[in-house]
């Protein structure tokens, strides 16, 4: 199973990815992971990315589409896997869509998460509190959401227009147990 998910910072994708790559037993793949996973490499790139990071600024995708492309092909997701986060913006997809291709593996399913601005913030803020969070912050959200719809968000049309009746829309709004039941069904059905 290669499942895409696209969504705002709250709108519950991780939580869903986490328990769909539990239940199918494949991995669940978070940029945020992928990269922190990478700095145990101990290696001159794994020097570089902690300095990007550590400065604040983001992983430029000729740094962060190779590690993903190493990932991908790696023998964890020979049986599928879960992409949460990635592509973010229009070169990550076209490098994403391109890969595929050229690598001859189809996804199963592309979501989109869809939940309304107050929910998404009020989960943020509820999710700082529980995991201590410190980017979950106002400000921090504020400046992310903006980024998601600016950058993020177009892509979803792309991978729609692209893979045409794979793509679904859920609504994010719904309690966890009722989003985990729509992608299982539209799963089976296909």
């Amino acid at each position: 199973m290669k499942l895409v998910l696209f969504g705002p910072p709250g709108s519950g994708k991780g939580t869903q990815a986490a328990l769909l790559a539990k239940k199918n037993n494949i991995p669940h793949l978070s940029t945020g992971d992928i990269l922190r996973t990478r700095f145990n490499k101990n290696d001159n790139l794994a020097q570089e990315l902690s300095e990007i990071i550590s400065s604040g600024n983001l992983v430029p995708d000729s740094i962060l589409n190779p590690i993903i492309t190493e990932k991908l092909l790696s023998n964890d997701c020979k049986n599928g896997f879960i992409l949460d986060g990635y592509p973010r913006n229009k070169s990550q997809s076209n490098f994403l869509i391109d890969f595929l291709t050229k690598n001859k593996l189809d996804l199963d399913l592309i979501i989109d998460f869809r939940a309304d601005l107050n929910t998404i913030k009020q989960r943020i803020l509820d999710r700082s509190k529980i995991e201590n969070r410190p980017d979950d912050n106002l400000e921090v959200i504020k400046t992310r959401l903006e980024k998601y719809f600016a950058e993020t968000q177009p892509l979803a049309d792309i991978f729609k227009e692209k893979f045409k009746g794979k793509f679904f829309e859920i609504n994010a709004m719904q309690d966890i147990t009722q989003i985990q039941y729509d992608i299982e069904n539209r799963l089976k059905n296909g």
